[in-house]
């Protein structure tokens, strides 16, 4: 096999997480950003104030871009000395991209609900809050095992 092909694969986990974290938060966010376009629309017929804090809905999936970049940035160093990442890679970045799209899911029906009735701030947070737990506990457990290969 050709050694300049088989470097490209060797990298290949390294674009898997961050790659597929950003493509739940992308469709996360894009999810939660149709239901609060929604909403406003609802409140701007109705003649009501539509709330601001519906953008805070929309940005939540977006974090779990930055923790694929973390993932990928420890992947660095291990790729560097010819480890090949792409299962945890994969595996990784779909967890943590599953959870930007779900949390995406729960952030438009808070959107929905919020807009309706411009209560429950709190409580919508909670529960994007708890789904923004996997991602985190994806990373954290992932970090971990990266630090059972041998740097340096």
């Amino acid at each position: 096999m050709d050694a300049d092909l088989l470097i490209q694969f060797k990298d290949l986990g390294l674009g898997l997480v961050l790659a597929l974290s950003a493509c739940g938060s992308a469709a996360g966010a894009g999810t939660a950003g149709m239901a609060a376009i929604g909403a406003w629309k609802k409140n701007y017929s109705q003649n009501k104030p539509a709330t601001f804090m519906l953008v805070a809905f929309v940005g939540a999936p977006l974090t779990q871009t930055i923790y694929g970049m973390i993932v990928m940035n420890r992947m660095v160093e291990l790729a560097a000395q010819g480890q090949y990442l792409w299962g945890i890679g994969a595996f990784c970045g779909a967890a943590i991209g599953l959870s930007a799209y779900f949390q995406g899911k729960c952030a438009a029906c808070a959107c929905d609900a919020m807009g309706e009735t411009g209560k429950g701030f709190g409580n919508y947070m909670i529960v994007l809050g708890m789904t923004e737990t996997v991602a985190l506990l994806v990373m954290a457990f992932t970090l971990g095992i990266l630090g059972q290969f041998s740097v340096g």
